[in-house]
């Protein structure tokens, strides 16, 4: 999730500096009300726990404290977080750590061992490990991301450079992004100013580089941190996946080609949102082309590459235009509908990976052309959701056809069940069977 002027890079409040207690120091947000007659929904309990973990992260250091607070049981607990948070309940806890430990970095100056004990790690070691996995940097270099236009991210192990690089990579002549050998160059907004957010991928390190009309200042640099991640897949616990299908017949024989895969994302949500819109029952090619027209007509220029058009840019085109550029007639009203939607504040897709992911799901099919498959695939591709199946996806259905040694494709209800069994993983997962329509029979 991108960070505004008023938020840190994980989409934490800006923290004051008037308390002397850390454990007091987590800013603590607004509960959701509950009713005296009418039970809670699952989206209501699930806003309340993520509330109640980011104002006392020190006080649920493992599930069974989540539960005790729930007043239910830890399977229960463990089932709610898997349908609405895309996570177990070791790693969500660990990210909801790591957060507001970001917070406390950027606005305090706390010692490390300190903001360890306020944020709920068992000790300083346990903190610096779980911080950089989800981060990819120790927290001192977080803490002065800002002194430079620069910052280092550190690879996890057999990270295959080549596959993030390829998905970059796949339109050549995108105005967007350019890949040279191992190097991404990506124009990216900070606001509604452009940039360039360069990565070199060397060994187990991507040195980043932003490069603008103007020193970008720290929130910028943790933007840009916030955004690196993104592109090269590092949200997701790929380990943990890799440990489970490694014990399913589908799934290991996939993953046993290609481990250490990774889920890269696109820079904002926005730009997934585009995609999948543009992308809609067409071929890549031409999905490729009619991204490109978006970029020259409301895109904005950085040096030689063209940062993807803001909600406002884009909403500000009308339908007429871009039937004069090759899109269908509802294609390009349900494109610019959405970026109006979006422009006008109905919604802020880049706030959403901290919603329950039922209720994000709901938001995009509530949008005129948007389905479950658009839906999904922007939960998995922007927002980086771990458990998205693009039901729907032609793809996906022939991938799985293969695997089970079907010759017809199956139906969007059986890809739905036959998914089911990857929870809470299903977006590695949708990957490892895209990318097997590659291997040799």
């Amino acid at each position: 999730m991108l960070a505004s002027s008023e938020f840190g890079a994980f989409g934490l409040p800006i923290l004051g500096r008037s308390h002397s207690d850390p454990r007091r120091m987590i800013e603590k947000p607004e509960m959701p009300m509950r009713s005296a007659v009418v039970a809670p929904s699952d989206e209501v309990r699930y806003a309340a726990l993520a509330a109640r973990v980011a104002s006392e992260p020190a006080s649920f250091p493992h599930v069974r404290a989540l539960a005790r607070g729930e007043g239910t049981s830890p399977a229960a607990v463990a089932a709610l977080l898997i349908r609405h948070g895309h996570l177990e309940p070791p790693a969500w806890l660990r990210r909801r750590r790591c957060r507001a430990a970001a917070g406390l970095l950027i606005d305090t100056r706390l010692s490390i061992p300190d903001i360890a004990a306020a944020t709920g790690f068992a000790d300083e070691a346990a903190f610096r490990e779980q911080f950089l996995a989800e981060t990819r940097m120790p927290p001192e270099d977080y803490r002065r991301l800002g002194a430079s236009n620069a910052f280092r991210l550190r690879l996890p192990g057999r990270y295959r450079v080549q596959d993030v690089l390829a998905y970059h990579g796949r339109d050549p002549a995108s105005p967007s992004e350019r890949v040279q050998e191992r190097r991404l160059l990506k124009a990216i907004t900070f606001g509604d100013r452009p940039a360039v957010l360069e990565i070199e991928l060397a060994g187990r390190n991507a040195q980043c580089h932003v490069h603008g009309r103007s020193r970008p200042s720290p929130a910028r640099m943790r933007e840009a941190h916030a955004i690196a991640v993104r592109l090269l897949g590092l949200t997701a616990d790929v380990r943990a996946f890799e440990a489970r299908a490694r014990r399913d017949p589908m799934l290991a024989p996939l993953v046993a080609r290609r481990p250490g895969l990774h889920l890269p994302l696109t820079a904002s949500v926005f730009d997934a949102l585009c995609w999948a819109i543009i992308g809609q029952q067409i071929n890549l090619a031409f999905a490729c082309a009619l991204r490109r027209e978006i970029l020259a007509l409301a895109g904005s220029p950085i040096g030689d590459l063209i940062a993807h058009p803001t909600p406002a840019r884009l909403a500000a085109l009308d339908a007429a235009t871009l039937r004069r550029r090759r899109f269908s007639r509802s294609k390009a009203e349900y494109l610019l509908d959405t970026a109006a939607a979006v422009a006008a504040g109905r919604f802020d897709p880049e706030r959403l990976s901290e919603r329950s992911a039922v209720e994000v799901e709901a938001t995009f099919t509530s949008l005129r052309g948007i389905g479950t498959w658009t839906a999904r695939y922007v939960m998995m591709r922007g927002v980086g959701f771990a458990d998205a199946a693009p039901v729907g996806d032609v793809a996906l259905a022939a991938a799985l056809a293969r695997c089970i040694g079907r010759s017809e494709r199956p139906a969007a209800d059986e890809v739905e069940r036959l998914m089911q069994p990857f929870s809470p993983y299903r977006s590695l997962a949708t990957f490892h069977l895209w990318a097997s329509l590659r291997d040799e029979t």
